[in-house]
């Protein structure tokens, strides 16, 4: 049950942020056996004013940068986290060709019941 958050600069077409939307969902689908159809995700776009991605931990970034926040349940472990990294960066590299160097992925863990998914439940607690 990811939860996703992407922000970036304004200005990418449409069919750049469906694909950063879909190779974010197939690389969970690999890497975390997301279920099919468990796809929760948004866009936050920000103009140049109202985004900054420095070059720490030396790592050059480009204004073409995207930050990827993902919320899990407790229940992953290091090796899925670190397998869900390095596709997300393939895929993104692939479609719609972000440089790796530009993609920040962030992973919350959150305990099964903090999550309510519909209808005033907490269907995992």
């Amino acid at each position: 049950m990811p939860l996703l958050h992407i922000s970036m600069r304004a200005g990418k077409p449409e069919a750049y942020r469906q694909a950063i939307l879909d190779g974010l969902y197939l690389a969970m689908r690999e890497a975390l056996n997301v279920p099919e159809g468990d796809e929760f995700m948004t866009i936050s776009e920000h103009d140049a004013s109202n985004f900054r991605c420095g070059n720490a931990y030396g790592v050059k970034r480009s204004d073409d940068a995207v930050l990827i926040q993902i919320t899990v349940f407790a229940s992953r472990t290091a090796e899925q986290k670190k397998a869900l990294y390095r596709r997300i960066a393939e895929l993104l590299g692939e479609n719609p060709g972000i440089r790796s160097e530009d993609v920040f992925v962030n992973v919350l863990d959150a305990p099964a019941e903090n999550w309510s998914v519909g209808n005033g439940i907490a269907q995992f607690a």
